[in-house]
């Protein structure tokens, strides 16, 4: 088969967060398939051009027509780390993507629907016809909207569309002014409820809906997530729609690229390790504590890595810190803060921490020491107010940390609790699992956790080897995704 992924980020060269990752590691498990795959994406004046290997012009003139007129494009194409991408540069006064950053300009909505447009305007006059369009969250939402309305008519109206929504809080509320950019311009038409118009904005498009209604199939990232949407609040108003189209929506676990993580060949770790040969995760230790200038004494260390903000829990985060120096264990943080109220907070408790041998909190994201972290802490605390997959607790299990989560979306799907999972044998748990929302419950998760390393240490190395034994690579995902391209492209 023959796809191709239009997506706003691909790792390594476009990451801001766990979309980049799962378009790059699904589409390189595409290619180990033996299907050609090839990724569309945004030019960005920031992204990481030393990651791209071959970058030339490949197609210098790319008219698309946009709001009465049109914008000059060049596409350039490249090699990420095997891949063939293709990056759209439009040349006009609005500067799309040289801003900067990939996110948080007051005219998204815009830059997004012009790139849609500009990547199947690319397809179109190049007369590429893949099998399959695979498009991600709300930035590609109005793909299979203009390609149903306007591009079937251009000679496209064999392609098939896939469109995965990563995370349903953000989903691209926009005024007419989308419609009259794009082409799409018939208001009454497209302000339809069973259209594009938002379920709870008599005033504004949802480009997540429209990707929605009009797509052949939508998924989101886990199983339970997928029941979350339809029968929860975490679908944030798309929940009626979702059960429209409920015969055309599923949840698909998320994996992780096992060649990027693995404590077995990690170079951004000193001491490698397998389930086999565990005892040497204990020299990572060790190496964290030196690095983190960490007291070396006898505690387990607990750990958090992820953005700081109202998703990821950030008031059970910060009670976790305090619980675990508590509880006899030291406490590791490596995140980004979201916002200046959590910025604040996080950065005078890392002042007033600062000299407590136990404690390290590092306020940005560091990819290396992400990876040392995994390798070197005991536990990994993820108490998320929702989490459509997660990779964390994923790497977590990777590397034998056992992972401390909310019972929430892909949590759910892939950590199942020691003590009282009713659905694994004994031999198949693999960390612990807290539901309610409180400082209680946590509590008596990470108690469990803390008090089993100390306690009965063999049981918490089991319980490490049986995590680390869980396969969650792409090679499960990635066949579930082509079981799917090949039922949409023989409909």
């Amino acid at each position: 088969m023959y796809i191709v992924q239009i997506a706003s980020e691909c790792a390594p060269v476009i990451k801001a967060g766990g979309l980049g990752d799962v378009v790059y590691g699904l589409s390189k498990d595409i290619e180990r398939r033996e299907h050609t795959v090839e990724i569309i994406l945004p030019m960005y004046d920031c992204m990481r051009y030393d990651h791209i290997w071959g970058l030339h012009n490949a197609y210098e003139d790319l008219n698309v027509s946009w709001g009465g007129g049109s914008v000059h494009c060049s596409v350039f194409c490249g090699w990420v780390n095997g891949l063939l991408c293709f990056f759209i540069q439009p040349h006009s006064n609005d500067n799309f993507f040289n801003r900067g950053c990939y996110y948080g300009c007051n005219d998204d909505f815009m830059r997004f629907a012009f790139f849609s447009k500009a990547a199947l305007e690319f397809l179109c006059v190049t007369g590429k016809r893949p099998d399959i369009l695979h498009c991600h969250d709300w930035q590609t939402g109005l793909i299979p909207v203009m390609l149903y309305e306007m591009y079937k008519w251009r000679g496209m109206d064999s392609l098939r569309v896939a469109y995965t929504i990563h995370n349903f809080k953000h989903q691209g509320i926009a005024g007419s002014d989308v419609l009259a950019a794009t082409g799409l311009g018939n208001e009454g038409y497209y302000f339809s409820y069973d259209r594009l118009r938002d379920n709870f904005n008599p005033f504004g498009i949802n480009l997540m809906k429209g990707g929605i209604v009009y797509s052949n199939h939508v998924n989101t990232v886990s199983p339970h997530h997928a029941w979350e949407a339809r029968y929860s609040d975490v679908s944030y108003g798309l929940g009626h729609t979702l059960d429209v189209h409920q015969g055309k929506f599923s949840g698909i676990l998320n994996g992780i690229d096992y060649n990027t993580w693995d404590p077995e060949t990690d170079e951004f770790i000193p001491h490698h390790y397998t389930a086999k040969n565990i005892s040497s995760k204990a020299k990572n230790r060790e190496a964290l504590r030196e690095r983190l200038l960490l007291r070396n004494d006898k505690k387990p260390i607990v750990a958090f890595i992820g953005r700081l903000d109202f998703q990821k829990g950030v008031d059970l985060v910060h009670h976790s810190l305090h619980y675990s120096l508590r509880r006899n264990a030291q406490f590791v943080l490596l995140g980004s803060p979201t916002g200046k109220e959590i910025s604040d907070r996080f950065w005078s408790e890392k002042h007033h921490l600062n000299e407590n041998p136990d404690c390290h909190l590092e306020l940005a994201f560091n990819e290396e020491l992400a990876h040392l972290i995994y390798a070197g802490a005991d536990m990994i605390v993820i108490p998320s107010n929702f989490e459509p997959c997660g990779l964390t607790q994923l790497i977590g299990l990777r590397y034998g940390t056992v992972p401390v989560v909310r019972g929430v979306g892909g949590l759910v799907d892939t950590v199942f609790d020691k003590d009282y999972d009713e659905n694994h044998e004994p031999e198949e748990r693999n960390g612990f699992v807290f539901y309610q929302n409180d400082q209680v419950a946590l509590e008596s998760a990470l108690e469990r956790a803390i008090g089993l390393w100390h306690y009965f240490p063999d049981e918490f190395r089991q319980l490490q080897k049986q995590g680390m034994e869980y396969d969650y690579s792409w090679k499960t995902s990635g066949k579930k995704y082509i079981e799917l391209y090949d039922f949409l492209r023989d409909k």
